[in-house]
């Protein structure tokens, strides 16, 4: 998935409200940008850290910056924005990048299922049973080299579990895929001390049959693009 608009570097100033950050262009001038995600963005907030911003000239958005990127003094990159995973997954999925799911070729997102929910993609075949595919945004690193999610707690992730158990008993399939927004992982566990219960509805998801996929991502200020599958510890 390319960047609608070319990236620009910034100075982040400070994150407030959870959706603003006050960010100071390479001119000196200083901006706010949106800021899509709704999570603690632990190790990703600290004022002083380069990150990227898609501008735009869009009269219906409040604000003509998004915060889309943090570069690391290491030269890797995390990706910061929840709406991307989504996205960038579509594409793969369409395109039938992920192997464990390449045999299914309609893709539907956002449809209705469970208790006043939405899944983000239901993905069909004839001959196979519907399949339902959760995705969640993992930007945590504690470790080096170790992804973790959540990085605060989800009541809303652990509600997704279990609906994910239901699709699964009432006999389809369901995928709870974590794409790992960040170029200096190899591995991923979950945040258990984060959030117990969610680990713990992880755990109950998994034994009703639900199935987890990781992957990884390529991301540059140019473009973030589907990586490789790796292991959970």
């Amino acid at each position: 998935m390319k960047f609608a608009t070319p990236l620009i570097p910034a100075t982040l100033v400070r994150r407030y409200k959870r959706f603003l950050a006050d960010c100071q262009l390479s001119d000196g001038t200083e901006i706010i940008a949106h800021c899509a995600n709704p999570g603690s963005m632990m190790g990703l907030a600290e004022p002083g850290m380069r990150v990227w911003l898609e501008p735009n000239d869009d009269p219906k958005k409040k604000l003509n910056y998004g915060w889309r990127l943090v570069e690391h003094e290491s030269g890797h990159f995390t990706g910061v924005d929840t709406s991307v995973p989504n996205r960038a997954l579509r594409a793969s999925l369409e395109a039938g990048e992920i192997t464990e799911l390449s045999e299914y070729k309609s893709v539907r997102p956002e449809v209705k299922y469970g208790k006043n929910s939405r899944i983000d993609f239901l993905l069909t075949q004839p001959g196979l049973p519907d399949c339902y595919v959760e995705v969640k945004s993992v930007t945590l690193m504690r470790q080096p080299g170790l992804a973790e999610f959540p990085d605060s707690v989800t009541k809303r992730g652990t509600k997704h579990l279990g609906e994910l158990a239901t699709m699964v008993r009432q006999g389809h399939r369901a995928v709870m895929l974590y794409l790992v927004q960040r170029t200096d992982c190899n591995s991923f566990q979950l945040a258990a001390d984060i959030d117990p219960t969610y680990a713990a509805a992880f755990a109950e998801a998994q034994d009703a049959g639900v199935e987890k996929l990781i992957y990884t991502t390529n991301i540059s200020p140019l473009e973030i693009t589907l990586g490789k599958a790796i292991s959970a510890t």
